[in-house]
């Protein structure tokens, strides 16, 4: 209800005033600034990742990743194994609460196929310093295929609310240098 009510009922019969009209103008045409903007940054702006999604069930992708584990292990630190996997092969992490498993040792310029998920909890992935962020459901995998360019540590965090633990879900990539 208004303060002053119109002396008719009928507004869409009412003349728009022509401030109004400018602004509605205005706003159409940032609208569709910002939606072919979108859609011309999706082509050509190089920020959308190579990823396939599919439907998996946790225990058969818990298995996948401990295969990995058995094969490719080279190290522990601490609790963790660090893997070693072939180049161009798939590499398996899983996220599950409060832990990205297994730490990853890949090859710079060497190119593999990344699988997420989750077996408990939605996930974030976010690797840092790149700022590559992936949501990980679980039920679903997704498959991000990665060719490291530069060498070094990089840091795993859940940006993904997950729970008391979130704050300490964090995972490692290492990536060598083998010229």
């Amino acid at each position: 209800m208004s303060v002053t009510p119109p002396s008719t009922r009928i507004w869409w019969n009412e003349p728009v005033h022509k401030v109004e009209l400018i602004w509605i103008v205005v706003a159409f045409l940032w609208g569709l600034t910002m939606f072919f903007t979108m859609i011309w940054w999706h082509a050509v702006g190089k920020q959308n990742l190579s990823n396939e999604a599919y439907r998996v069930q946790p225990a058969q992708y818990a298995a996948n990743v401990d295969k990995m584990v058995a094969a490719h292990t080279v190290r522990q630190e601490g609790a963790f194994p660090v893997v070693h996997p072939p180049p161009g092969s798939d590499v398996y992490l899983m996220g599950r609460v409060y832990m990205w498993w297994p730490m990853l040792e890949l090859e710079m310029g060497q190119s593999y196929r990344l699988h997420l998920s989750s077996i408990d909890l939605q996930h974030g992935f976010s690797l840092q310093p790149l700022n590559i962020n992936i949501q990980v459901h679980p039920g679903y995998e997704m498959v991000v295929n990665v060719t490291p360019t530069t060498s070094g540590t990089f840091g795993i965090v859940c940006n993904e609310y997950c729970g008391f633990g979130h704050h300490t879900m964090t995972g490692r990539i290492y990536v060598t240098d083998t010229t």
